[in-house]
């Protein structure tokens, strides 16, 4: 369910579209705006490096194409290029691959004060087995949340993916106990905050672990494999590991 801008978000928004048109008639560059959450004050494109090109990649990487799961790393290599070019494609953008202030403002424009993208939030992730919170898990509470968020934004590009179909969290962070719980290992991904669970009442288990495999993410398990003929799992661990059979994955 979409929810309305913010005051400071849409100025900072219609800020930027006119920024993006002067930038284009005069051929300079010039810095984002401050939004909320977090702010870009350069173009950013093939060849840089630095934490504003991670904060970056956190929030496209679900855009790098079929199979790639992008890492974090700070350095805007090749496969960010794709990943800002299948944004920018996606949202109707300029397509070519650098980050300029066209592309900050619509991150900005999908983003919460809390980093968190448009369709998805904290409180849907939190701790399971009714516990809530962050703690008890493989890793210490700041962790989790940072895997969190980079579940979080690749289930944005997901659901935008799937036509912006509705995607519902059944379960996302749970501590070693509560994995235990519901029988897990104890150890699983969910107890590093890098896991969710999806489900949607718009389109099928199998439309959303087909999507996913285009969505940044290592883990996906759906239907036909133990467990999960009710859920798609998805998850953001290096490498890949799908498994769906009932839907030819």
């Amino acid at each position: 369910m979409s929810r309305p801008m913010s005051r400071t978000r849409a100025c900072v928004t219609a800020a930027l579209v006119t920024l993006t048109s002067l930038v284009a008639l005069t051929g300079t560059t010039a810095p984002a705006y401050a939004d909320e959450c977090y702010s870009w004050g350069r173009t950013l494109s093939s060849g840089t490096s630095g934490p504003d090109v991670a904060e970056l990649q956190v929030r496209v990487a679900g855009w790098a194409g079929y199979g790639v799961n992008m890492a974090i790393d700070g350095n805007y290599g090749a496969q960010t290029v794709g990943a800002v070019r299948g944004f920018q494609t996606a949202y109707g953008l300029g397509s070519d691959g650098v980050a300029g202030p066209a592309t900050y403002a619509k991150i900005y424009e999908l983003q919460d004060a809390d980093c968190t993208p448009a369709h998805f939030s904290y409180a849907e992730v939190d701790g399971g087995c009714g516990a809530g919170g962050y703690g008890g898990g493989s890793v210490g509470e700041a962790t989790v949340k940072s895997n969190l968020l980079r579940a979080m934004w690749r289930a944005e590009a997901l659901r935008q993916r799937l036509g912006n179909q509705p995607l519902t969290v059944t379960s996302g962070f749970r501590s070693q106990a509560c994995d235990q719980q519901v029988g897990g290992s104890g150890t699983g991904q969910h107890t590093y905050g890098t896991a969710i669970d999806l489900v949607s009442s718009a389109v099928s288990l199998c439309t959303i672990a087909g999507g996913a495999r285009y969505a940044g993410f290592g883990g996906i398990f759906g239907p036909g494999y133990p467990g999960h003929d009710d859920h798609v799992h998805v998850d953001v661990r290096s490498g890949q590991t799908w498994s769906a059979p009932s839907c030819g994955i």
